[in-house]
């Protein structure tokens, strides 16, 4: 049997069995979604970065290329070749705002099963202590709190994401123009 390390044995709860006991199940589904949500974010922050910019400047390239650069069917594929690489850019879009959409009822789930089971337990004990309610609320609206603030994130990530691709889809507009432009020169 493979032996853990002295220093992982020190590790007292687990974090997914703090975070279970903190705020029940569904804050872990939280934080699963959290995770894919941020994942995406990075995902396209390095698509933007670094491989929009490389094909960009491939399709700037291809379109100065071209002998036909004044018909109505070139500037018809110009605007089909511009289409399909932002596109790419905004391809992951509908999920994300999906995911964020997805937060705050998951969050809500969370409170309301945390709820039932606050309720549960104070009817099975005999002792109707405030402080035990109030833990078992507090703990029951840990998920409301975590789901609202994975969407505000969220929701500023996709917004920031809108306004590049808006951005770049003008500027990939505006590089193909000029380069139209200057084999003109």
């Amino acid at each position: 049997m493979l032996a853990l390390p002295p220093w992982f044995e020190t590790l007292q709860p687990a974090p997914v069995e703090r975070l279970i006991d903190a705020g029940g199940p569904v804050l872990v589904l939280l934080g699963v979604v959290a995770v894919v949500v941020f994942a995406l974010a990075i995902e396209r922050w390095w698509f933007y970065r670094i491989t929009w910019r490389i094909a960009r400047r491939r399709l700037v390239r291809r379109w100065a290329a071209r002998r036909d650069h004044r018909s109505w069917s070139a500037h018809t594929l110009r605007d089909v070749w511009a289409q399909e690489l932002v596109a790419r850019l905004r391809r992951p879009l509908p999920w994300l705002k999906l995911l964020v959409a997805l937060c705050p009822l998951l969050g809500l789930l969370g409170t309301v099963t945390g709820m039932i089971t606050v309720f549960d337990s104070l009817t099975l004990s005999d002792t109707h202590q405030a402080r035990a309610m109030a833990d078992g609320v507090a703990r029951a609206t840990l998920p409301t709190l975590t789901g609202m603030a994975i969407a505000v994130v969220g929701l500023l990530f996709i917004s920031r994401l809108e306004h590049v691709i808006r951005r770049e889809d003008q500027r990939l507009h505006d590089r193909l123009a000029k380069a139209l432009e200057d084999d003109h020169a």
